[in-house]
């Protein structure tokens, strides 16, 4: 058992009563089977002595107790310096934000994942971590990248790990700590580069080893995050709880700050372009060989990493593609669940430019497993009604998808629908069941788009291995196949949906307290209480309520006079200091009237 114990310069040198002489602080070998390692690197002037005698019950306390040996060459403080040496709670955690080690304890032998996130003010979001850029240091990146893969080998054997990013300016710098946790665990880092999510999850799931995306998805430009993958599948809320207990140890390689010191990274290793070479494989070998040919389709780029993939794709496929709106010194984060208004003004503006004569525009979010499309109206369709389609045109028998998606689903016939709540794991849960049950076409959506496939599909003869991760290339892929199939416009094939429309949107920087506090209103616990409360502070603008979901956040059902059946639905974001608001009815018209007015009422409550 390895355990590594770090002393704080700044412990050491504010507190008389530890070492008198920092400088030449010695390291400590121990008789017994531990390694302590004591200060930054930068603290040592001089080659390093031996003290002996540390028990290891003094590992459990705040007190550091040693004796000295004799042994030592340099001039030390005498050992009662080194005795009964107490930590001042003020600087106990979660005081203490950088530096080598951030744990419970500064005398701690090892820290959990999640003591250690708590401490540094970042979440565990969707199979991975968010957070500002700012706190997301080497450090932060290191230790729940060691634990995910601590809790992997227990479970798995194998040898290398995948690893990509998307392209903000802050990823290099975190596939990089990514990469060397994966080094430390004598494993091999197969690094693919700039390429999608679901392209690296699909060939890490083929060769059975875990993979790694150091992306940010559709969250703003200062934030950034870390997705894991399980061999098998993405890392779901039971593996999500046991990561988070994993013990983890951190190496005296970071400076004080968090960050790897540049003579200690090892860096990346060469691209291996292999994982998107069979993601454009993948999707040649299930559609007709140019079946887009005499089509011209506008690729939205931005700051979506698989632009350059998704526009070979196309090309491939026979359609002539032009290229649109690529961000080059700056990253834009387009979130196709609450799309800017920015986006809609560029899809118009594109869409009525009789010199580029559009049959479809299309685009993803940023790590490309959502997407985004629209037809020769410049209207980008709403990820939900792009699932529903989805799933009629592949022939699905079990459908998952979370509450916030529109009801047209179950209006357009779909036997079996499964429910959850609001994220991916979720959903792939819902999946798991429905095979444990024995259907044979499983599929999943969310309300961004993105689409997850749990078994193998065919279409027309062909057949696509199942994909169990969000992705943005194969709803593109199909719509458009749809269209080409039916002699249809993009619009023309969503005309055939039962009349549900949903919009959704965001309310920026509101901490997370602050939405809890509004849910907490709508939830008492007594149904009457509750609803006289939404009644109280909605039903002037909504109407009578009917009935309240609380699957994911408060989904409220309303009967207004005028409008008809309609639903709010406000719920906390899970990655940002943001509060998301959905609202459903049964015309485009008053589904805006409805969405202005949640906003509006929402803005005005928190």
């Amino acid at each position: 058992m390895l355990i590594q114990v770090c002393i704080w310069r700044q412990l050491l040198s504010d507190h008389k009563g530890i070492v008198k002489n920092y400088s030449k602080l010695p390291n400590i070998i121990l008789t017994h089977p531990y390694q302590v390692n004591m200060g930054a690197k930068t603290i040592y002037e001089e080659p390093m002595t031996t003290i002996t005698n540390l028990t290891p019950t003094s590992l459990l306390t705040p007190t550091l107790t040693v004796a000295h040996s004799g042994t030592s060459t340099l001039p030390i403080a005498d050992a009662s310096s080194f005795v009964a040496a107490t930590v001042p709670p003020e600087i106990q955690p979660p005081q203490i934000k950088a530096g080598l080690f951030a744990s419970t304890s500064p005398l701690s032998p090892s820290v959990t994942v999640g003591d250690f996130m708590k401490s540094q003010g970042v979440a565990f979001g969707t199979s991975g971590i968010r957070g500002l850029v700012t706190r997301l240091t080497d450090q932060v990146v290191y230790a729940p990248t060691t634990g995910f893969l601590q809790y992997a080998q227990k479970k798995y054997k194998f040898r290398a790990v995948a690893l990509a990013g998307d392209l903000r300016p802050s990823t290099r710098r975190l596939m990089i700590a990514v990469a060397q946790a994966i080094k430390d665990q004598n494993l091999r880092v197969i690094n693919f580069g700039r390429i999608p999510t679901p392209a690296l999850a699909a060939f890490a799931f083929e060769q059975g080893i875990p993979s790694i995306m150091v992306t940010g998805s559709h969250i703003p430009a200062d934030r950034n995050g870390v997705k894991f993958n399980l061999p098998d599948g993405e890392v779901l809320k039971p593996d999500e709880a046991a990561i988070m207990k994993e013990q983890v140890h951190l190496p005296s390689i970071f400076d004080e700050q968090g960050n790897i010191s540049p003579s200690l990274q090892s860096g990346l290793p060469q691209r291996d372009h292999r994982a998107g070479t069979a993601f454009l494989k993948r999707y040649l070998g299930f559609f007709p060989a140019n079946f887009l040919t005499g089509k011209t389709i506008g690729v939205y780029q931005h700051s979506a990493v698989g632009r350059y993939l998704l526009a070979d794709l196309l090309q491939q496929f026979g359609a002539k593609v032009v290229p649109l709106g690529r961000a080059v010194d700056y990253f834009i984060p387009v979130d196709t669940e609450a799309i800017r208004e920015e986006d809609h003004r560029l899809a118009r503006q594109w869409a009525n430019d009789p010199q580029l004569n559009l049959d479809a525009l299309v685009s993803t979010d940023g790590d490309s497993d959502r997407p985004l499309i629209a037809g020769s109206d410049g209207v980008w369709l709403r990820g939900d009604v792009l699932g529903i389609l989805m799933a009629r045109i592949l022939g699905a028998d079990f459908v998952a998808t979370p509450v916030s998606s529109n009801t047209a689903l179950e209006l357009s016939g779909f036997a079996t629908v499964g429910r959850t709540k609001i994220g991916s794991p979720y959903v792939i849960s819902e999946m798991n069941k429905a095979l444990d049950m024995h259907y044979q076409r499983v599929v999943g959506y969310e309300g961004n788009g993105g689409f997850l496939t749990a078994s193998p599909l065919v279409l027309e003869g062909r057949t696509l291995p199942p994909l169990p991760t969000r992705d943005a290339f194969l709803p593109i892929l199909t719509l458009l196949f749809q269209s080409v199939r039916a002699g249809r416009s993009i619009q023309e094939v969503t005309d055939d949906l039962p009349p549900r429309f949903t919009l959704g949107g965001l309310i920026k920087e509101i901490p997370r307290d602050r939405s809890d506090q509004l849910l907490s209103r709508l939830n008492t616990g007594s149904i009457e209480t509750d609803q006289a409360a939404i009644a109280t502070l909605f039903g002037k603008s909504f109407g009578t309520p009917t009935d309240i979901d609380r699957t994911d956040g408060t989904r409220m059902m309303f009967a207004h006079p005028t409008f008809g059946d309609i639903i709010v639905h406000v719920r906390p974001s899970e990655n940002a200091p943001e509060l998301r608001v959905h609202v459903e009815a049964s015309s485009k018209d008053t589904a805006q009237k409805i969405f202005d007015a949640a906003l509006s009422k929402v803005r005005e409550l928190v």
